[in-house]
């Protein structure tokens, strides 16, 4: 699946661009980074050209790059890569000198096996939901969490209707809009699209919003938005197999609880 990249790093840059501030071939190298994902043990030169959508000829020189200063290791066939821990250790940083992840953990723990669901924390990267902490509970298979790292669409998940409700509407309208723009037959388009507003309304009326396991998708998940002060918004969200977690029980216990979670997480912040 091709990544949501700027144009500006895809094509050229034009006239009217050249006072954009983006560096153009950073901006090409994080995207080849941010392809891998924490299913991907190895991937071809192919998958990261077909990730990212750019030119074959460009993914070969931003590999190169990332090879020579250390951030990808190259397979003995020479045709597979792989993050280094120069990589991963760029994000070992972030997470130890996250506010969040040292303040909010405890009480993401605590609510995980007092209502036996997962729990995790996710902000936004472009048009996807990324997990950035992650706490599980005892009464359920490990197997069933998304861990830290994991994707998630924006405009198809409770935790990204819970994020988008916190945002000013323009931002939202654009957000919605561009994702509008992925592939997709227009049937799942407009129910995508009406599924996104009810959900985002219902945020704003009861603070969080389901969404229900269906067929092919049998875990439900509840999420509230966490708005910090100066700070990019967030969504904390709990899921859990839909036989264990009833419509009844997701608006009754685990939506309000989660709601005083999301508060309790943005008055320990500010």
């Amino acid at each position: 699946m091709t990544r949501d990249i700027p144009t500006c790093i895809t094509n050229p840059p034009t006239a009217q661009a050249k006072h954009n501030p983006i560096v153009t071939p950073f901006a090409r190298a994080l995207s080849v980074l941010s392809a891998f994902t924490p299913s991907d043990r190895w991937l071809l030169h192919g998958d990261l050209a077909s990730r990212t959508g750019l030119p074959a000829s460009t993914v070969t020189r931003m590999v190169r790059t990332l090879l020579t200063l250390g951030y990808l290791r190259c397979a003995s066939d020479g045709r597979r890569f792989c993050l280094s821990p120069s990589a991963l250790a760029l994000g070992y940083r972030a997470a130890a000198d996250s506010e969040i992840h040292r303040t909010v953990h405890q009480r993401m723990s605590a609510f995980a096996e007092r209502h036996e669901v997962h729990v995790h924390l996710s902000g936004r990267d472009r048009l996807d939901l990324v997990v950035i902490d992650s706490c599980r509970t005892n009464a359920m298979p490990t197997e069933l969490q998304p861990g830290i790292g994991t994707r998630m669409e924006l405009a198809s998940t409770a935790a990204g209707w819970a994020l988008l409700a916190s945002l000013p509407e323009a931002e939202q309208n654009y957000l919605l809009q561009s994702a509008g723009q992925r592939p997709s037959s227009a049937k799942c388009e407009e129910q995508r699209r009406l599924r996104s507003r009810e959900a985002i309304g219902r945020v704003r009326q009861d603070g969080f919003c389901v969404a229900p396991g269906e067929s092919g998708q049998p875990m439900t998940m509840v999420a509230a938005p966490i708005q910090l002060t100066g700070a990019a918004p967030l969504a904390v969200s709990c899921m859990a197999p839909s036989t264990r977690v009833s419509r009844t029980r997701s608006t009754r216990e685990l939506g309000p609880a989660l709601v005083r979670l999301a508060q309790e997480i943005q008055f320990g912040r500010n």
